[in-house]
Order: C-alpha cells, then sequence, then structure tokens
C-alpha cells in the first residue's frame, strides 16, 4: 500500500484545503481588476491547482505548461518545454502555479519564458517552498508552507511518478529513494 511508504505526514489534507482558502483569497484581492490567467506547471501542480481554483471567486482563465527538470531525486539542470501554452499571454497578468519551489531553476526558466512572451506580470503560487535548497534568487509571491529540506511526495508531489494522488504531503522513506 502507497501510504505503507510514507515516514511521516508533514502537512494533512485539512491543512491544504484551509491554506487554499486563504491564498485563494488573497489572489482574488490581488488580482480583482487584472486579467488573470493561471498556469499550472504540470504534472505535479494539478491536485494544488483544483484545489486552490476552487477558492478563487474573480474570472480567470486556465493553462498548462510540462517543463522537465527532475528525474529521480535530483534537480538536473536544463529545463525542456515540453508542453507550452496553448493561448497568446500577450499583456495578461500570469500567476504560475507549482508544487513546490525547490532550485528556483526551473521556475525562473518558465518566469523568464513568460515574459519573453509578452506577459504583463508574472507570479508563482506554491504550495511548498523549500528554501534551503534554493540555487537562484527566485521567491514565490504566494507560498502554501515552508518545508524543510526532505524527500516529500503527495498531493502532486511524486517520486518517479508515483505518489502524486497521496491526499496529503508526506515524507518518503529513505530505503524508496538511497541505494
Amino acid at each position: 500500500m502507497m501510504s505503507d511508504d510514507v515516514k511521516e505526514v508533514l502537512i494533512s489534507e485539512e491543512e491544504i484545503v484551509e491554506r487554499c482558502r486563504e491564498l485563494g483569497a488573497q489572489i482574488s484581492e490581488d488580482y480583482a481588476d487584472k486579467d488573470l490567467v493561471i498556469v499550472g506547471l504540470l504534472k505535479g501542480s494539478v491536485p494544488f491547482m483544483a484545489e486552490l481554483m476552487k477558492n478563487i471567486s474573480i474570472d480567470c482563465e486556465v493553462e498548462f505548461m510540462a517543463v522537465a527538470s527532475y528525474s529521480g531525486t535530483e534537480s538536473q539542470g536544463d529545463v525542456r518545454i515540453l508542453k507550452d501554452l496553448d493561448r497568446s499571454i500577450q499583456g495578461e497578468d500570469v500567476l504560475i502555479v507549482e508544487d513546490i519551489v525547490d532550485t528556483g531553476k526551473t521556475l525562473l526558466k518558465v518566469k523568464e519564458l513568460l515574459y519573453s512572451k509578452g506577459a504583463r506580470s508574472v507570479k508563482v503560487v506554491s504550495l511548498l517552498d523549500k528554501p534551503s535548497r534554493r540555487i537562484v534568487d527566485i521567491q514565490a509571491e504566494y507560498v502554501g508552507f515552508t518545508v524543510e529540506d526532505k524527500f516529500v511526495i503527495g498531493f502532486g508531489l511524486d517520486f518517479n511518478q508515483k505518489y502524486r494522488n497521496l491526499p496529503y504531503v508526506g515524507v518518503l522513506k529513505e530505503e524508496f529513494y538511497e541505494g
């Protein structure tokens, strides 16, 4: 069973739902007079984005991008765009939805790309922030939770494409990724 692989639950489903209510209210207020385009980064952002969107009370459009930078437990240096936006974002206010800000490399590359496509503004909302792993100078404007340098899974976060469907954020037992 999947939950047997979890060392500890860091953030419960109830805590995530409540934090999404708070973030959604703040985003709705901050973007009340803007043309908001929410861009989810596949695949990890999907559960967080779905919960967050329920709590955004203003008109917005939804887009997705798929970028690759991870293999196993370590962030790779290159960032590849696997799926680009389906529409123009020229002159739009963009909010990137991310599962976790780790090294920051992926996010920096995506922000640069969106600005090059003509976005008026690009901000980030992330379920998790892991500042101890940051390599580049980038911060999310909206953060659900700050976590220590542990291997987290669940609520969109994966290990080799597994565990994304856990309804909480947990820590993966070391025996599954060390060796």
